[in-house]
């Protein structure tokens, strides 16, 4: 199984929900592979609903870091992966000091190599509003906006979701 998608969006616009639907529809052993680190009270309390809500329904991987070699890994015993966010993990590796183009290379490295199992990434889409006004987040957003373009271009589908309707980017309408 190839076609990995990638689901774009704004905070709370839906995308995780049509991810979710679209692993679901295509998958018998879907798995999810989420990037947040539960470091607050207030983060806690977000990845424990998230957990409550796709229970039973998924194969839950959580990997902070480790994106790359957590993806190579479940492709063997999943047939679909939803990674649940790009832009999380990207501000995991920032706050490491990692090398994050170095780090999204080898990811897109990675999703060419897997072929036996279709992957979902979402992320947020941050570079449609104000020039950020501190250099942090102007290197988060710029970052971003780059490791958005690669996928774009090796994924078979691109979606964009605003208030829960996917606009089409790349690719065929969602089939559910």
């Amino acid at each position: 199984m190839t076609g990995h998608i990638l689901v774009l969006g704004g905070a709370r616009s839906g995308k995780t929900a049509l991810a979710e639907r679209l692993a679901i529809a295509g998958s018998t052993a879907p798995a999810y592979l989420a990037t947040a680190e539960a470091l607050d009270d207030e983060m806690i309390e977000r990845v424990s609903a998230h957990q409550r809500s796709r229970e039973g329904r998924f194969t839950t991987i959580e990997e902070p870091l480790e994106l790359s070699q957590a993806l190579f890994a479940a492709s063997h015993a999943h047939d679909v992966i939803l990674v649940d966010c790009l832009t999380l993990w990207i501000t995991n590796l920032l706050s490491m000091e990692r090398d994050v183009a170095e780090e999204v290379d080898t990811l897109i490295e990675t999703l060419e190599a897997i072929t036996t199992a279709r992957i979902i990434v979402v992320s947020n889409e941050v570079g449609l509003g104000i020039v950020p006004d501190n250099a942090l987040a102007r290197t988060f957003r710029d970052l971003t906006g780059a490791a958005h373009q690669e996928l774009a271009a090796i994924c078979e589908h691109v979606y964009f979701v605003v208030a829960g309707l996917p606009m089409v980017v790349k690719g065929a309408p969602p089939a559910f």
